[in-house]
């Protein structure tokens, strides 16, 4: 599907994701390319091993219902819509959606089939196997497409291609988050820090980039500062 041009609508945008407080001591080789092999297994090791290869145990515990009433508020969510969750992992926010609103349509999408087999019951049936950048649904299909901490893990072209993908599936309500920095120094921290951050730009880019493919939707910057990373060398 062709994007056309269009009156660019997009903001940026904080749903109130509880992130840790802890303030992080980020020193040179924090994480090795050892780490980062690991975890681009993105099986076992990467959600349920050690920390240092991913999330070191990726189970729920109810975050994302205190996120669900943000985003009630914020897109108009209710019990008829039809929602995407892409890079949906085990399928928390679903389930937490699910719980608020029983007969909501909730769909999700992820590229590897571990946190698939190892989805919540609740919302398991409810999840494909697919590539970001070719989302198996139908244009228009969505009344609200979120994703959380997953298309940056792309190459540059499958962030681009996934940002049109979202724009095709949903009816103008979406919500990415994405790595950016301000300065070199937060540019390296953050580097240091992920393990599958892939296409991470300055925010200036991340705009650029929006108004090329015709993204309209709202974002959020996920930063240096913004995960608390503190710079160990100092």
């Amino acid at each position: 599907m062709e994007i056309k041009p269009t009156e660019m609508r997009m903001k940026e945008f904080d749903i109130g994701y509880p992130h840790s407080g802890v303030r992080r001591i980020i020193k040179p080789g924090f994480r090795t390319i050892k780490n980062k092999v690991v975890a681009w297994g993105l099986g076992r090791e990467y959600y349920d091993g050690d920390r240092m290869n991913g999330y070191g145990g990726f189970r729920y515990d109810g975050r994302w219902a205190k996120v669900v009433p943000n985003i009630v508020d914020k897109y108009g969510v209710g019990e008829k819509s039809a929602v995407l969750d892409v890079g949906c992992k085990k399928g928390f926010f679903m389930h937490d959606l699910k719980q608020t609103f029983p007969g909501v349509k909730v769909r999700g999408v992820e590229n590897h089939p571990y946190p698939i087999e190892n989805a919540m019951e609740s919302v398991k049936e409810d999840i494909v196997l697919s590539p970001y950048e070719k989302l198996p649904f139908k244009d228009n299909e969505f009344d609200f497409v979120l994703a959380f901490a997953s298309i940056y893990m792309l190459n540059f072209g499958g962030v681009m291609g996934a940002l049109r993908e979202i724009q095709r599936v949903g009816k103008g309500k979406s919500y990415v988050t994405l790595g950016a920095y301000d300065t070199p120094e937060d540019k390296e921290l953050f580097q240091e820090w992920t393990l599958l951050g892939t296409t991470v730009l300055p925010v200036d880019e991340w705009l650029d980039m929006f108004k090329a493919v015709g993204y309209t939707g709202d974002y959020y910057f996920t930063t240096a500062k913004s995960l608390n990373l503190i710079n160990g060398k100092k």
